[in-house]
């Protein structure tokens, strides 16, 4: 203690040094959200632990050497907006010189940007033509399937074995799964009323705080909530949802845990590491161990980013040594692992497909740990605000048919007309066919964006837009600006029967849905951060080490022998982690 005291004068006496000035400041509490995270002037700040681990202090003396921190930011002209006492770090806004001066402080080891994490999922389907990998894997998925689904059984449920899982009651029931993300519907019926803690840390948007208000604009948190908690005979009914659904829905992987929603992204799926730091933290602070009510806690973290940061590092090593297991996504741009994944004390997990191959979208490399199902992954999202999509024409009705994003809602039926162009690809930013005006365009995929031929049928007065692949597999479409009229992607063998039919009649739909099919690693690591909550409340002595152990050394091996950089160490098995089979 003597030496500590010592340690905080000579603080003391350095900051006031080179700052020039003194004063007190009252810092701010660990797990205050950031308001101005991904504000121009948003940095996190990393001090010299000077040979002594902040957690080897005592509470007075970590109160007094984040009171010396804060004021070393306010003294050089900085504002002070989180700070982490436990590893030495806080997040500020600071101007051009009052970054220069903070830098100069001997104090300071580092000075990094507050960097922006994004959610790493999104609807099946894909962006423009010829566009994006993940696409590409949307269309395969239907092709040939290993994995089918079953009542409630997603096929990343039955390639979890969940529903031996049940069987047995390995539900997760005593273990928390806390979720970093956009939010959750908690109205759904899917989580029967059951979140056990919610809390906003995106303070840049307003009445965000109840989760059973509007909160999850994005719906991407809501969808990986389902795939973790999802309660079986709690569905909204078939009426109206995804084609082949079970009637009380979809089941998560494990349905007895403790579940938590930290809204650390905001409604355009964004937010900031000190935002999430601060979700982080106060998801470490549901242990009993910190003050909170549970023995164990997994974090989920389906989101990321390309840069690395020290701050972020510091704060998954600080939950880690305090018996939390994160669990986060590799990423969806098939290279480098991201960030959080790519950490020390962090899981990183890729996604396969359900024929037990790669997702073409999952990044890969050595940071890779283990693999979870990841495409065309059915979930909840907030009730009414996914789609479904149904079409018709020339007296057939279409068996696979999907809405574009942000298509509008409604039913149309009338006369289809080929949109015309270059292999009816309708491409040109003028271009425009007065023959659509009251009808349904239906256009072939191509080398021009599907928002391009969108924006030409519109602009041309079609009443709905039907776009036909032009390879195999199912059309998913994400556009960047809303239409009034519904939208829709065909495959290509209805999309060519049709149009030798042309001019004929046809019908195309868009309705509200509560459920959805998603893609990305965003969907492989809620599977994968349950399967760790249900080994872990059935193995409870496990220290978060030697639970990761487990599951790394009982995962399903695939791709080369070993653990390789697509698969890590491969599939998570929980059964095989909890029964040896």
């Amino acid at each position: 203690m003597k030496h500590t005291r010592t340690l905080l004068a000579a603080t003391l006496a350095l900051t006031l040094a080179a700052c020039g000035q003194q004063g007190q400041v009252s810092a701010p509490t660990a797990g205050t959200p950031n308001p101005t995270a991904t504000s121009e002037g948003a940095y996190l700040v990393g001090f010299k632990e000077n040979g002594l681990g902040a957690q080897s202090l005592s509470a007075q003396d970590l109160a007094a050497q984040a009171q010396l921190q804060a004021q070393a930011i306010t003294a050089a002209g900085g504002q002070l907006t989180s700070q982490w006492a436990e590893i030495s770090a806080a997040a500020a806004r600071l101007s051009p010189g009052a970054l220069a001066r903070l830098q100069g402080n001997p104090l300071v080891e580092y000075v990094e940007p507050d960097l922006v994490r994004h959610a790493l999922g999104r609807r099946s389907g894909g962006t423009d033509a010829g566009a994006g990998t993940l696409t590409a894997q949307a269309q395969k998925v239907r092709a040939q399937a290993v994995y089918t689904a079953s009542g409630e059984s997603t096929w990343g449920d039955n390639a979890l074995r969940v529903p031996s899982l049940r069987t047995s009651n390995y539900t997760g029931a005593g273990v928390a799964v806390c979720i970093g993300d956009t939010g959750i519907d908690g109205n759904h019926p899917e989580f029967a009323r059951k979140l056990r803690g919610f809390k906003n840390f995106v303070t840049t948007e307003a009445n965000r705080g109840d989760p059973y208000a509007l909160n999850d604009v994005s719906h991407h948190g809501t969808h990986v909530a389902g795939t973790v908690f999802a309660q079986y005979g709690s569905g909204t009914g078939a009426t109206g949802q995804q084609p082949g659904m079970d009637a009380n829905g979809v089941g998560g992987v494990a349905s007895g845990v403790n579940l938590y929603m930290a809204r650390v992204l905001g409604d355009d799926g964004s937010g900031s590491s000190s935002g999430i730091i601060n979700g982080v933290n106060w998801c470490a602070a549901q242990l009993r161990s910190q003050g909170g009510t549970e023995n164990k806690v997994v974090i989920s973290l389906s989101l990321g980013g390309g840069r690395a940061s020290q701050t972020e590092q510091r704060a998954y090593t600080n939950v880690y040594n305090k018996g939390v297991l994160t669990i986060a996504a590799t990423g969806n741009d098939g290279a480098a692992v991201s960030y959080p994944a790519a950490y020390t004390n962090v899981v990183g997990v890729g996604a396969i497909d359900d024929n037990q191959a790669r997702a073409d979208f999952s990044n890969f490399g050595t940071q890779v740990d283990l693999v979870g199902p990841g495409v065309h992954v059915l979930s909840s999202v907030p009730l009414g605000q996914g789609t479904r999509a149904s079409a018709s024409g020339g007296g057939v009705t279409f068996a696979d048919v999907q809405a574009a994003d942000l298509s509008g809602r409604g039913t149309f039926s009338g006369t289809i007309v080929a949109a015309g162009g270059t292999n009816n690809e309708f491409c040109g930013t003028t271009t425009r066919n007065a023959a659509l005006s009251g009808n349904i365009a239906l256009i072939s995929r191509g080398t021009c964006s599907f928002e391009e031929k969108t924006a030409n049928a519109v602009a041309s007065g079609a009443r709905a837009v039907m776009i036909y692949n032009n390879t195999l597999g199912s059309l998913g479409m994400s556009l960047t600006n809303t239409y009034s009229v519904p939208v829709v992607g065909l495959t290509q063998a209805d999309g060519q029967s049709l149009l030798a039919k042309v001019p004929t009649t046809g019908t195309v739909s868009v309705t509200g849905a509560d459920y959805e099919y998603f893609d990305g690693t965003s969907m492989a690591t809620p599977h994968v951060s349950a399967a760790a909550a249900v080994v872990w409340a059935a193995k409870p002595s496990l220290t978060n080490a030697q639970l990761l152990s487990l599951l790394t050394s009982t995962a399903k091996d695939l791709g080369a022998a070993g653990k390789d950089n697509d698969f890590g160490y491969g599939l998570v098995d929980p059964v095989r982690a909890i029964t040896g089979q």
